[in-house]
């Protein structure tokens, strides 16, 4: 079984604003976990919590209750730290420098030598499709999408087991997310665990393992994406064949019903009672045409969820 490499217990964070230090809780007591080599997207609206707790996780700030754990050290110890690499949502990098130059420094920071920093900036231009174009200009001369996947290159400089990337799609066309989702797959496939935050729905369906939904600072649901929305069947549609009357008549009173080119239509709320119904009807020597349960979006559990969170006016 996959071990659970980041876990919080409990955690919260208050922070104190203004003049007059008015608390206001960023984070309520959210206790989840993340599993070795599995993609986690942590998905909640602007302001919703995400971006405070990976400053726990990575140490940037402390917690007001409950710990935090990194590959089974204390999150924010610098053995906790040497796990990670990290992608903030605004990358602010050194400018002036091109590409291969700001990896083969953060290389020669992380403690590699010389010829292995510049050997480790060359894979990661790379992986992160930069060869050429990392090295032919100043990084202020790059495009959001190149800073973006610059900005991945060097989360991975030191080889790290873990990676945050705290709204990794921002800002990109539907090309450069494209391209990021791309390479946070062929991270899980280099055995990399993934952790991402964001607020964008398709990126969370296309790639996430497991998902967890953040509102208002506490943590809503947390699970595989089919367990998040198969849990909540709004209608079970049943479409029947070669019915008789006296048996229309008997799931009338259980189901909403009408009749559509000679087939009977049946809308449960439930969806044993509706499969119920269909053996009972193929006991009556009718015919199945179709079962189908709608179920809730994500979309529609998200925006169900953050306006559950929203304080009464």
């Amino acid at each position: 079984m996959p071990t659970d490499v980041v876990i919080t217990e409990h955690l919260s964070k208050t922070y104190r604003v203004g003049f007059w230090g008015r608390k206001v809780e960023a984070l309520k007591d959210v206790s989840l976990s993340v599993r070795e080599g599995e993609i986690f997207g942590l998905l909640g609206p602007n302001g919703a919590g995400k971006t405070t707790t990976m400053k726990l996780l990575l140490g940037f700030v402390k917690p007001t209750s409950g710990r935090a754990f990194v590959a089974g050290m204390p999150a924010g110890s610098p053995a906790a730290r040497r796990a990670f690499g990290y992608t903030p949502e605004n990358p602010a990098l050194h400018e002036f420098l091109k590409g291969d130059e700001l990896l083969v420094l953060l290389g020669r920071l992380s403690g590699l030598g010389g010829r292995d920093a510049k050997r480790r900036a060359g894979e990661l231009l790379e992986l992160v499709g930069l060869t050429g174009r990392g090295t032919d200009r100043p990084i202020r001369k790059f495009s959001k999408g190149m800073v973006q996947r610059l900005a991945i290159a060097q989360a991975l400089i030191a080889d790290p087991p873990i990676v945050l990337f705290d709204e990794p799609m921002s800002g990109l066309d539907p090309v450069g997310r494209k391209d990021v989702r791309d390479l946070i797959f062929a991270l899980r496939e280099r055995g990399k665990t993934v952790f991402f935050s964001t607020h964008i729905l398709p990126d969370v369906e296309a790639i996430c393992d497991r998902v967890g939904i953040i509102t208002n600072g506490r943590l809503t649901d947390c699970g595989k994406l089919s367990e998040l929305v198969d849990a909540n069947a709004r209608e079970t549609e049943l479409v029947l064949g070669g019915i008789g009357s006296a048996l229309k008549e008997r799931f009338a009173k259980v189901a909403r019903t009408l009749e559509r080119d000679g087939q009977l239509v049946l809308r449960f709320s439930d969806e044993e009672a509706a499969q119920a119904a269909a053996r009972e009807a193929l006991d009556q020597g009718g015919r199945l045409v179709s079962l189908v349960t709608h179920r809730e979006s994500l979309e529609e559990l998200f925006v169900r969820r953050a306006k559950e969170a929203r304080p009464a006016a």
